[in-house]
């Protein structure tokens, strides 16, 4: 869509043995598990062990993870740059915002529908907002970021410009819904208070919720422009949403850990 970015949109997805598995590899450093410890994450699902091999294969099959002689998985491919990204996004960081904006205009011509739309991908991740069709924007507060892109293919296809817009706190509100992108990180956050009481507590019934949790909330930093904090309400709770996570991940990593090893 062009425009407001739906930086608010909660797009939870059903579980799957596949989706289990790379989550769960996802959130390990590093990304690699003993298989008897997979089939156990699978557990926590109700997915049986037939199905977590099965998926497994696939993963090393389609290229997404890798096995070792020792009966090890780690994660290959798609999802190594995936894990990056999502390091990147919980990371936040960011450069002094001088005032200036990156625009990148799409040249006219004939491209591929997935060229399209890995173009349109390749802008999203490097945190552009549209405009409208071909005209993309942001601040320029971010460091050079070459590795979650196809930049042979943005430099094919755009020209770059710097430009000073004159209400960028107007134009910033209309590439992004920010009053989507809290509200979002309000609820995440009162659902991490309600589940790190039992975390801490040694409740194993939480982590099947408190995965899907983690899930949410990463994804939803996937999701932050990350604006300089002058384009921001003074009220943003990019910065507490994420230090609630390294606290609420802390407990949940240590739980599962414990029932991981348990099994």
């Amino acid at each position: 869509m062009a425009g407001r970015t739906r930086t608010g949109e909660t797009d939870e997805r059903p579980l799957t043995a596949r989706s289990v598995l790379a989550s769960t590899l996802l959130g390990t450093r590093p990304p690699r598990l003993p298989v008897h410890r997979l089939v156990r994450a699978g557990a926590l699902f109700g997915i049986e062990e037939g199905a977590v091999r099965t998926a497994l294969s696939r993963m090393v099959v389609t290229g997404e993870a890798t096995r070792s002689a020792d009966g090890r998985y780690e994660l290959a491919g798609p999802l190594v740059e995936r894990q990056r990204r999502q390091d990147v996004s919980r990371a936040a960081t960011t450069t002094q915002f001088s005032g200036a904006w990156r625009q990148a205009v799409v040249d006219r011509g004939r491209r591929t529908a997935a060229d399209r739309a890995a173009l349109r991908r390749s802008m999203r991740r490097l945190r552009m907002g549209e405009l409208r069709d071909g005209i993309w924007l942001r601040p320029d507060n971010l460091p050079t970021d070459r590795g979650s892109v196809d930049r042979s293919l943005i430099e094919a296809s755009t020209r770059w410009f710097t430009v000073h817009p004159d209400d960028d706190g107007e134009l910033a509100a209309t590439l992004w819904d920010l009053g989507g992108w809290a509200g979002r990180a309000v609820e995440l956050r009162r659902s991490m208070a309600a589940l790190s009481s039992r975390l801490d507590a040694g409740d194993t019934d939480a982590l099947a919720d408190g995965f899907v949790l983690s899930a949410s909330v990463l994804r939803h930093f996937n999701a932050d422009p990350l604006l300089p904090r002058e384009l921001l309400d003074r009220h943003w709770p990019g910065d507490s949403l994420r230090a609630d996570y390294e606290r609420y991940d802390a407990a949940y990593r240590s739980l599962l850990a414990r029932w991981l090893a348990a099994g």
